[in-house]
């Protein structure tokens, strides 16, 4: 299994370089069920992952003017600071036992990977579902609407705090509706903001969270030479089919991950 989850690596960061998000949905049940790592160490590591491997993917993006770093700052900054929290403070405090449903138990690492199911469903109707259009005025005078921003930045922050995901299915939409960027600004300035609030998430479980570097390490590298791998071909493969095909394998992964945790106990 450790081989395959290896192999897999490889192929979250070229999903990743292929459609430009969505690809760290897999980083978790990659890590838990082919590498063996507990659920809730799982979602540190992927901060991790998720983290540098997005940081890596902003550079291209901000080289050709496609992210908006005032716009980052703007939504980053309560999604920062809700990652920050969900992991320094509400997740160690969480019991491991949470409650019982009948003759289901929900533990706290059952409970983090029904959560991440359910992300998973999300994502893949956001892959499924065709793009949203740009907007003709976009980009010209930035108008943003403030308490949506703060309010979508703190949900996003604690959503990804929980589950380990970077959550660019949710923050693209957003900054489209929300900060009237263009369709290819928003990817890259989620790129920036995934990047950010994943890492310092990250710094929230050095306190109290053992860490395996030589796996982290490898499958962050991994990772990054799948995600240039993918980026090259992205140039040449049509980015629609692709995105809709992984959209339904995403789909059937999160409705596998529900039935496992919940009725295979």
């Amino acid at each position: 299994m450790e081989l395959f989850g290896y192999i897999a690596s490889l192929f979250i960061g070229i999903s990743l370089g292929l459609i430009g998000g969505g690809g760290s949905i897999l980083t978790v049940p990659v890590l838990v069920y082919l590498l063996g790592v507990d659920p809730v160490r799982a979602t540190t590591y992927s901060l991790f992952i998720v983290g540098v491997t997005s940081l890596l993917g902003t550079w291209p993006k901000y080289r050709h003017g496609l992210v908006d770093v005032r716009t980052a700052l703007v939504f980053g900054g309560p999604s920062i600071v809700a990652v920050y929290a969900t992991r320094k403070y509400l997740l160690p405090a969480l019991p491991e036992v949470l409650f019982r449903l009948g003759e289901v138990t929900i533990s706290k690492p059952v409970f983090i990977m029904v959560l991440f199911a359910g992300l998973m469903l999300a994502a893949s109707v956001s892959m499924i579902r065709e793009k949203t259009e740009d907007c003709v005025d976009c980009d010209d005078e930035l108008r943003y609407n403030y308490p949506m921003i703060l309010l979508e930045g703190t949900l996003v922050g604690a959503l990804t705090g929980l589950v380990g995901a970077g959550g660019g299915f949710l923050i693209i939409p957003a900054l489209v509706v929300f900060s009237k960027l263009s369709m290819k600004k928003a990817v890259g300035t989620s790129l920036l903001i995934i990047g950010a609030k994943s890492l310092i998430g990250f710094t929230g479980d050095l306190t109290h969270t053992t860490l395996d570097w030589q796996l982290l390490g490898t499958v962050t590298g991994l990772a990054l030479v799948g995600f240039v791998v993918g980026n090259v071909l992205s140039r040449k493969v049509p980015s629609r089919g692709l995105k809709n095909g992984f959209g339904w394998f995403v789909l059937v992964m999160g409705a596998y991950i529900l039935v496992r945790e919940l009725l295979l106990q």
